[in-house]
């Protein structure tokens, strides 16, 4: 009798992954996908919280793709232990902070640990040689293989006839000449290959969702372990690194500032943690204090908030001021000019 074959795949909510389950369907194989919750891919987290583009899906993508490949998808937190990748990367860093090749490894040796747990046979990823600049090259696909520790039980579909035969194609669990070539940076081959399978709605590919892979988020997560003395987070501080105008005025605090209805609620969770300002005789923008504010930075702070409320050209706009366990005070200020804000100000 014919033994079904196992395999888990790592499901990022991109096509590049769908597509990879789906052809190890097509051979038969039972399929389940693992999605790692690191706290910088939080697919759509963004554009859940803005009311922005409201015609665009909000989402999950990785559970979405589960649901539309009838596969289980098993969410795994690793935060704590991701911490040791983001901070002390053993192969460096991308042209950011992201890094992508200490990332993948540990996350195929994660799933490495989940298949010799849950009695599966293989890995499956939606890698393609030559597609991402850092993690797969063609002289870094071993490199995962290798120090993950899964070696020839990591399988690529999507471009497996570029490399050497894995165990499952060796041993006939499936048949490598129906896995596929694909290499380079053009995604042309998998759209194709997507209309091929049915698929018309899918995450668009640029990018994909590792904040860490965004210029502007990497120079704010550099600015908060510059300021603080020590490269080290909580889940918090990378949540809020993504929501919000960030401004250092000085080194000991910083002001985030809502920039639209959505995101001013989202902040509102955190006000009985920060100092936060608000205007109240013009509306404006909730605004939390990063740090920690003097006698003098308060004024600034103030003036600061009022240049983003709607009374920007008022001659003078009261603010609320509440800190932690204190009662609210109110000030009035004129608001900052627009040109006086130092362009090193925002992150």
């Amino acid at each position: 009798m014919t033994v079904q074959r196992k395999a888990l795949a790592l499901v990022s909510g991109g096509l590049d992954s769908m597509l990879a389950v789906r052809v190890m369907q097509g051979q038969g194989v039972h399929m389940e996908g693992v999605n790692f919750f690191t706290g910088f891919c939080v697919e759509g987290h963004t554009h859940a919280i803005r009311k922005q583009d409201p015609a665009r899906p909000k989402r999950n993508n990785a559970l979405w793709v589960a649901e539309q490949l009838g596969i289980r998808l098993h969410i795994v937190d690793i935060i704590d232990e991701y911490k040791d990748v983001v901070i002390n990367p053993r192969h460096g860093y991308g042209a950011h902070l992201n890094p992508c090749l200490d990332c993948k490894i540990v996350m195929v040796h994660k799933a490495l640990d989940w298949i010799r747990a849950h009695d599966f046979d293989f890995i499956v990823t939606g890698e393609v040689v030559g597609q991402r600049p850092m993690s797969q090259r063609a002289d870094t696909l071993p490199v995962v293989a290798r120090d993950s520790g899964a070696h020839d039980l990591l399988l690529r579909p999507l471009c497996a006839k570029h490399l050497p035969p894995t165990l499952p194609e060796r041993e006939g669990w499936v048949d490598r000449e129906r896995l596929l070539g694909l290499s380079g940076r053009s995604r042309k081959p998998q759209m194709e290959l997507a209309r091929r399978f049915g698929f018309s709605d899918y995450a668009q590919p640029a990018g994909g969702c590792c904040f860490l892979t965004d210029k502007q988020y990497s120079i704010k997560l550099a600015d908060l372990w510059r300021h603080r003395g020590h490269r080290d987070y909580e889940l918090d501080d990378i949540m809020l690194l993504k929501v919000g105008r960030h401004l250092r005025p000085a080194p000991h605090y910083k002001l985030i500032v809502a920039r639209e209805e959505g995101e001013g609620r989202f902040l509102e969770g955190y006000r009985r943690r920060f100092i936060h300002l608000t205007t109240v005789s013009h509306p404006g923008p909730l605004t939390l204090v990063d740090g920690t504010l003097g006698s003098g930075d308060l004024l600034l702070a103030a003036q600061l908030v009022a240049r983003f409320s709607k009374g920007r050209t008022a001659p003078e706009v009261t603010v609320e001021i509440t800190e932690p366990g204190r009662l609210a005070r109110l000030m009035s200020v004129v608001p900052m000019l627009f040109q006086q804000i130092p362009e090193d100000w925002y992150l």
